[in-house]
């Protein structure tokens, strides 16, 4: 995955659930720990992210990962772009699956007409 990539799954999880552990997020995208923590300081350094402490149910420190209204704009900036790409490659799939289709259709005509009967 992408660091680009990774960096927008990661803000629409925060967005949904901030108080997410880094080890929930890591599991959720498929990736390490150590690059959930890599990119959310990047995160924070760019200004996209505010970190905030708090006591969770088992008295222990946690941690709740806010959008900032800039990263909110660059979460945005992110979809439309990406938005883009999956479509393109949705078009490219559909065209694909569409000649799959009609050559299967060609070949089993085919071997029906030379299978005698």
């Amino acid at each position: 995955m992408a660091a680009e990539e990774t960096s927008y799954k990661l803000m629409r999880l925060i967005e949904v659930n901030p108080e997410m552990s880094q080890r929930d997020v890591a599991r959720e995208l498929g990736v390490s720990l150590g690059k959930v923590n890599y990119c959310l300081r990047a995160l924070v350094r760019k200004g996209w992210i505010k970190v905030t402490n708090f006591k969770n149910s088992n008295h222990k420190a946690a941690y709740v990962y806010l959008l900032t209204p800039r990263g909110l704009e660059e979460k945005t900036s992110l979809t439309v772009r990406f938005l883009k790409i999956k479509m393109r490659e949705y078009e490219r799939l559909r065209v694909e699956i569409e000649q799959m289709r009609h050559e299967t259709e060609q070949t089993h005509r085919a071997v029906e007409r030379h299978t005698p009967r």
